[in-house]
């Protein structure tokens, strides 16, 4: 049998298309290879003794196969030129769009010290910035070992010859080693050295992390199994918190509504948000509740003198139009919104109430939001809470509130309705709740030891035996972070709490006379295996131990934890919002990425280090939902008179007034837009580069699933970094 060639080497024998081997006696035989040919194009010949008239019809079918293969030719040829020829522009676009970061951006580092909100104190900013500084050092130790190894290797194979794949072997002897190494001089020894250490210092270890990573992958995974079948569970029985009360129409006797009406109080709390206090405001105004039931209290903790002005003014327009509100404004701003609340509720008027309803700045409550909240709480003294679901006006604004919708509904759906049904217990949101006032009063009130007060006061009230209940149904809408810089501090601010709050709380939580069930359930599984344990694992096996492993090939990852448990893992938290599917590979990637944010913020909170105290105001757009859009279509605004019952009142006024002319004449004299910067993020930089270096041994090794993680979750590391997902900050 004639032998079959092989242009790309001996170890390969991939073909394109369908090979055709002619055989036959006469040693003027051919072999022809085309793809997908057709049945007239297929020839044999099985004697010598061949006829006149099937050579010529062999010659004819043979210079037809030989203008289908030029043809082909061609063809992929242009293929191939209109690739090459689009490549340069791209990459040329691509540099000066990353140049372009470069130099107008600026690193975090000089972000840090630009605090929009309410400062962490120099000491603890001064030690916050050294423990940011470690943690970056750390990083780029792994990235510099990475590129001394890829450059070693590299150097080994194009001196010596040696082949990758032998280096990407798991389980080498060591007698290979010197048949390979011993013999090749100084370098070849150097290399056998580092195998030898490579096998029998760095591998275990390595190898014994790993495995505990997976683990507790396994675990996470296993709990959020569970927690989708329990969804299901819920969908499928059709399970739901049904109010014990139904309102009617007015009473004819009395002239008041029908229904159970206590009296409630409205909380709420802001600070220097401009953007949105005239959304909040209006909304709870427009509460349908009756007035002499219903007390809203606007508490700001603004240091900026004109937007005080403009809430207080606020405050008072909807005053002159008959509702039940008032302004409160601290001039002691300790305790962040904790201690806010806690100064609202040591009102002496504050006892006539029976509950409270809390909404941030940005949130925008319906008006039949109490209606279908308060009536939870009669006939039922056990509880507590009534947690309602957020929706956001802004989901489908750019890929960063997309990728946050994904995991908010997850959060709402599954999470929190779950625990709700079935245990009767999950973290307070802080907004969009209504909560009895006893409760709170059981629990301790509200403390300022963490940044997280609503996780606080709920686990606290848990442990007094209090209930809570969370509505799926009931949405209040409000606004997701815009901004990488503003999700990245609101998510180091979510998980950096709960590592201070649950050193706090656990000896509480042990001597406390709740079930055991329910221990376990608060120690494990809410604080150890869902604020702890999460963030831990994602960013060391993902990002620390897989780029390690293809350095050290002898211990590795199996291909089902990179690849195939983190897709369905993806796939079962895209599930509460299905229109989100074609973005579930950059979720994936995402949620990758924002672990090295989360395992910072879990560490500074776990071992109170400086960050673990900031606190920092999530910027807002102010932006309306479609209902506000089309109100303010219909209606033309109204224009109040603003009073101003005080000398200071004026003087903020008069300073409006000339930060206006300011404005008017900045924008008269320089037409152009204000300048844009963009933040660079050195640590997500730094884990980019170390993922791509890591991809490029793997793709050595030979090792596809792997290196297309790596390159993909690099990719994605360095479009973070460069500030390229979501919108510019100013």
């Amino acid at each position: 049998m004639a032998p079959l060639f092989n242009m790309f080497g001996k170890n390969k024998e991939s073909h394109r298309g369908t090979p055709v081997v002619v055989k036959m006696e006469n040693p003027n035989w051919s072999m022809v290879e085309l793809e997908a040919p057709s049945e007239e194009d297929f020839i044999v010949t099985t004697t010598a003794t061949t006829t006149s008239h099937n050579t010529s019809s062999r010659d004819k079918a043979r210079g037809k196969n030989a203008k289908q293969l030029t043809w082909v030719l061609l063809l992929k040829a242009h293929r191939a030129a209109g690739c090459l020829a689009s490549l340069p522009p791209a990459l040329l676009s691509l540099a000066s769009a990353v140049k372009r970061r470069v130099v107008s951006g600026r690193t975090d580092a000089e972000n840090d010290s630009d605090v929009n909100g309410v400062g962490v104190g120099v000491g603890r900013e001064k030690e916050n910035h050294r423990v940011k500084a470690r943690f970056y050092s750390c990083i780029k130790l792994f990235l510099y070992l990475s590129v001394i190894l890829l450059c070693f290797e590299v150097a080994a194979h194009y001196f010596k010859g040696w082949n990758f794949v032998h280096f990407g072997a798991p389980h080498l002897h060591l007698e290979q080693f010197w048949s390979h190494f011993g013999v090749k001089g100084l370098f070849g020894w150097v290399y056998s050295r580092w195998v030898l250490i490579r096998v029998e210092y760095l591998a275990p270890p390595l190898q014994f992390l790993a495995n505990v990573c997976i683990v507790l992958f396994l675990i996470q995974s296993l709990d959020r199994l569970v927690l989708c079948l329990g969804c299901f569970w819920i969908r499928y029985k059709k399970i739901k918190n049904v109010a014990a009360e139904d309102y009617g129409d007015l009473d004819l006797e009395s002239g008041e509504k029908k229904g159970f009406f206590p009296m409630v109080l409205v909380q709420i709390p802001m600070c220097n948000e401009r953007e949105v206090y005239q959304q909040s405001i209006g909304a709870v105004c427009n509460l349908d509740w009756p007035k002499s039931k219903l007390l809203i209290q606007v508490l700001d903790d603004s240091d900026d003198p004109i937007t005080q002005s403009l809430i207080s003014d606020e405050v008072k327009k909807w005053q002159q139009e008959g509702a039940n509100i008032v302004y409160r404004h601290r001039v002691i701003r300790e305790g962040y919104k904790a201690g806010n609340l806690k100064s609202a509720m040591s009102c002496s008027y504050v006892k006539d109430y029976e509950f409270v309803a809390i909404f941030d700045a940005d949130f925008q409550p319906t008006a039949d939001f109490l209606k279908r909240t308060v009536p939870h709480f009669k006939d039922n003294d056990e509880l507590g809470l009534v947690q309602t679901r957020w929706s956001f006006v802004n989901k489908d604004e750019n890929l960063l509130t997309r990728l946050q919708n994904i995991n908010l509904a997850f959060h709402f759906e599954v999470e929190q309705q779950v625990n709700g049904i079935f245990l009767n217990f999950f973290g307070f949101n802080g907004t969009a709740g209504v909560w009895r006032i006893k409760a709170l009063e059981d629990a301790g009130g509200w403390l300022e030891r963490t940044t997280v007060e609503d996780m606080d006061i709920a686990v606290r009230a848990h442990l007094h035996g209090w209930k809570f209940i969370f509505l799926n149904d009931v949405e209040c809408q409000c606004e997701l972070p815009e901004s990488y810089e503003a999700y990245r501090k609101q998510q180091h601010r979510w998980h950096s709490g709960p590592m201070q709050l649950f050193r706090l709380c656990l000896p509480a939580i042990i001597r406390s006379k709740i079930s055991l069930s329910k221990k376990f359930n608060i120690i494990f599984l809410f604080f150890l295996l869902r604020k702890l344990i999460l963030p831990f694992y994602s960013f060391t096996l993902f990002c620390i131990i897989l780029p390690m492993t293809m350095f050290v090939p002898e211990a590795e990852l199996p291909a089902w934890v990179v690849c195939y448990i983190p897709a369905t893992m993806s796939f079962l938290n895209i599930l509460p919002a299905p229109k989100s599917f074609p973005f579930i590979v950059p979720y994936l990637l995402f949620e990758n990425t924002m672990s090295v944010t989360k395992f910072n913020a879990m560490i500074s909170g776990l071992f109170q280090l400086g960050s673990a105290y900031e606190w920092v105001v999530t910027k807002k757009s102010g932006r309306s939902s479609e209902g506000d859009l089309v109100s303010m279509v219909e209606k033309p605004p109204k224009h109040h008179q603003r009073v101003a019952s005080a000398p200071v009142l004026a003087e903020n006024n008069e300073e409006i007034q000339r930060q206006e002319k300011k404005k008017i004449a900045s924008s008269s004299s320089s037409p152009k837009k204000n300048k844009k910067h963009n933040r660079i993020y050195m640590k997500e930089l730094a884990l980019a580069f170390l993922l791509l270096t890591a991809s490029a041994r793997s793709l050595l090794s030979a090792q596809g699933i792997h290196f297309y993680f790596l390159l993909f979750q690099g990719i994605s590391f360095l479009l973070v970094g460069l500030d390229l997902i979501g919108e510019q900050v100013d």
